[in-house]
């Protein structure tokens, strides 16, 4: 296991209706490689997963409101997809401003399938090379890997 990314922690903003692989591999990955995750999301509790957008495929805790989050909290965030997920996102206005700040932050941000409807809501999608669906099931572990090698690029552990 490396540990590029040990002392890095990483929002994920996902809400219910996130597609369960897309939030679950990268977050392994990151985890893989040392960093801290958190789960940023609209409400407390649990978040709904779903698997091809139809199935209900478990539950994630969620570790943070995003009306409470910083982007200081965090060295990178993660959008996971799903359709219901980044919609939902995408017309919360504590959501959209997270983003929005992060994005101007110049901290990365790593978005697949329908994650960057969240980004285009921002406006933050001028200029900057996206994944997006359709087929990103075959691409996800090369995905994961560039999620790991671009957040490490990027760190500068933060003290405490």
């Amino acid at each position: 296991m490396t540990q590029e990314l040990r002392g890095m922690r990483v929002g994920i903003l996902a809400t219910d209706g996130v597609e369960r692989v897309e939030l679950d591999q990268p977050r392994g990955a990151l985890q893989g490689a040392g960093a801290k995750t958190e789960i940023v999301s609209l409400r407390h509790g649990e978040i709904q997963a779903r698997q091809f957008d139809l199935n209900a495929a478990g539950t994630f805790p969620v570790d943070r409101l995003v009306a409470d989050a910083s982007v200081d909290d965090y060295h990178a965030l993660l959008l996971p997809g799903g359709t219901m997920n980044p919609d939902q996102l995408r017309m919360d206005r504590d959501a959209v401003q997270f983003v929005k700040d992060f994005t101007a932050s110049g901290k990365p941000v790593a978005s697949i399938c329908h994650g960057p409807w969240t980004l285009a809501e921002a406006d933050a999608v001028r200029g900057r090379r996206l994944t997006s669906w359709p087929s990103i099931r075959t691409d996800l572990p090369a995905f994961c890997a560039a999620v790991v090698e671009r957040f490490a690029r990027a760190h500068h552990p933060m003290p405490g």
